[in-house]
C-alpha cells in the first residue's frame, strides 16, 4: 500500500527540492506537499511511480483480471497444481 512518510509546506519544498528528491531516491519514500497545511501534490520515486502505472495497468486489463480471480477462486478452493506438474513438459 502507498502511505506518505513525509508532509512537507510547498515553501520548504521549494527551497529544498534537491535534498527531498535525493531522500526519496534513497529510501522510496513518498512525500506530500501542502499548501496552507492541505495536501496539494506528492513525489515519489521512479520506481513507485512506474510500479504504481504498472499496477493500474494491470486492473484496467479485464482478461489479466478475470484469470487473477479465478486463480484466487481455484487457491482458496485448494485447487494446487505441483511444480512438476506445471513445469515438467
Amino acid at each position: 500500500m502507498l502511505t506518505i512518510q513525509d508532509y512537507i509546506p510547498v515553501t520548504k519544498a521549494k527551497s529544498k527540492l534537491l535534498d527531498i528528491i535525493r531522500k526519496i531516491e534513497s529510501s522510496d519514500d513518498t512525500v506530500a506537499i501542502t499548501k496552507n497545511g492541505v495536501p496539494e501534490a506528492v513525489l515519489l520515486s521512479m520506481n513507485k511511480f512506474e510500479g504504481l502505472v504498472e499496477t493500474l495497468e494491470i486492473l484496467s486489463d479485464e482478461k489479466a483480471m478475470k484469470s487473477i480471480r479465478k486463480s484466487i477462486r481455484e487457491a482458496r478452493e485448494g485447487k494446487w497444481l505441483d511444480f512438476d506438474e506445471v513445469f515438467s513438459k
